[in-house]
């Protein structure tokens, strides 16, 4: 699954539309809906999108050993 269809269910699930959540997040939903389509979003735009919808946004990848690069 891409970020964007990441976003598109948390939006779904949370009963926040794609619009709402560019607004949220200070941008047009026009732009918003560019940046979907492109899967461009950066991540500190997702770490925003996590902080004003109230849940968790992990990304990282994980060595064999355990450690943890994020």
């Amino acid at each position: 699954m891409t970020t964007s269809e990441q976003i598109r269910v948390l939006c779904l699930r949370t009963g926040v539309s794609l619009s709402e959540l560019a607004r949220r997040i200070n941008q047009t939903p026009q732009n918003f809906n560019a940046k979907l389509k492109r899967n461009t979003v950066t991540q500190e735009e997702l770490n925003q999108i996590a902080y004003i919808l109230g849940v968790t946004y992990e990304q990282y990848f994980v060595l064999s050993n355990g450690d943890q690069v994020k």
